[in-house]
C-alpha cells in the first residue's frame, strides 16, 4: 500500500516582540521539529527564507486545505 505523504503544517503569526524575521498577521510554514514542540517552541520558515525556532505562543496552528496548503508551499 502506498502511503500518503504528509500534509504540510502552518501557523498564523500573532505576535512578533523581539523577531526582525516575523509579520504579524502572516502565515508561516512549519518545519518538523518534535524536541522543539516538547520546549514550547515552533520551528518555522521565517522572512530569512530560513527555519528558526521561535515561542509556540508568537503563533496559532491553522488547519488549510489542500489547495491552499499547495499554493503556499508552491509561493515559499
Amino acid at each position: 500500500m502506498k502511503k500518503k505523504p504528509a500534509e504540510s503544517r502552518f501557523a498564523l503569526c500573532i505576535e512578533n516582540r523581539d523577531c526582525e524575521d516575523l509579520e504579524k498577521r502572516k502565515i508561516y510554514h512549519i518545519v518538523p521539529d518534535d524536541e522543539a514542540a516538547r520546549e514550547g517552541y515552533l520551528r518555522v520558515i521565517d522572512e530569512s527564507g530560513e527555519d528558526y525556532l521561535y515561542p509556540e505562543s508568537y503563533f496559532i496552528v491553522i488547519e488549510l486545505t489542500r489547495k491552499a496548503q499547495e499554493a503556499l508551499v508552491a509561493a515559499g
